[in-house]
């Protein structure tokens, strides 16, 4: 299967990639960072240096051909103290970047669009986003992934974390593979679930 990998070196990406590689599949993996392309690469798939909000976004899924598109796009902090300052990117990766995304994945042709959701509550204007992201992917017609909080090498939880519901990254991206031919509809991947 060709996988159009949005959000590649993210701390999911950077995992799902070589486990998607490694599944067998055909990877483009997009990043909005040059310096990271070569990780993409490295890890066995073709990276694509574009930000999503840029117009070529679109070339570059035309240009693959996928089957799938995979839209793990955040717009996170490195320390988690500093959420606050992000928020609104993040929304806007939610809702102006998931339809980006769509958009693309629908004049390509891709069979499926798979999105990163969470399964915890956020606060109001993340819950807007969140609900947003859903209903877009729900339309495509597509799966959403709610995933717990990340803890693992990468995420803002390396050692592990208290928070509920919660998923190890390597887990996430393992069951994020499985993921790429269920029925349209929402899955959470969490631990003990």
């Amino acid at each position: 299967m060709r996988v159009f990998l949005a959000g590649a070196t993210g701390a999911i990406g950077r995992l799902l990639v070589p486990a998607l590689v490694d599944a067998g599949h055909e990877v483009a993996g997009l990043t909005r960072y040059a310096e990271k392309a070569e990780g993409v690469r490295l890890a066995g798939a073709t990276p694509v240096v574009c930000d999503v909000f840029d117009p070529a976004l679109a070339d570059h899924v035309l240009a693959f051909k996928p089957d799938v598109v995979v839209n793990q796009v955040t717009d996170l902090p490195q320390r988690l103290a500093m959420i606050a300052l992000k928020v609104r990117g993040l929304n806007r990766a939610r809702t102006e970047g998931t339809d980006l995304l769509i958009a693309a994945a629908r004049a390509s042709g891709a069979k499926r669009f798979v999105a990163q959701s969470i399964a915890f509550p956020g606060q109001a204007p993340v819950r807007k986003a969140v609900q947003y992201l859903e209903e877009a992917t729900l339309a495509y017609p597509g799966v959403v992934v709610r995933y717990g909080y990340f803890y693992g090498p990468g995420t803002w939880y390396p050692e592990g974390t208290s928070h509920e519901p919660k998923v190890s990254v390597a887990e996430a991206a393992s069951r994020t593979v499985g993921l790429l031919e269920a029925e349209p509809g929402v899955y959470e991947v969490v631990e003990n679930g």
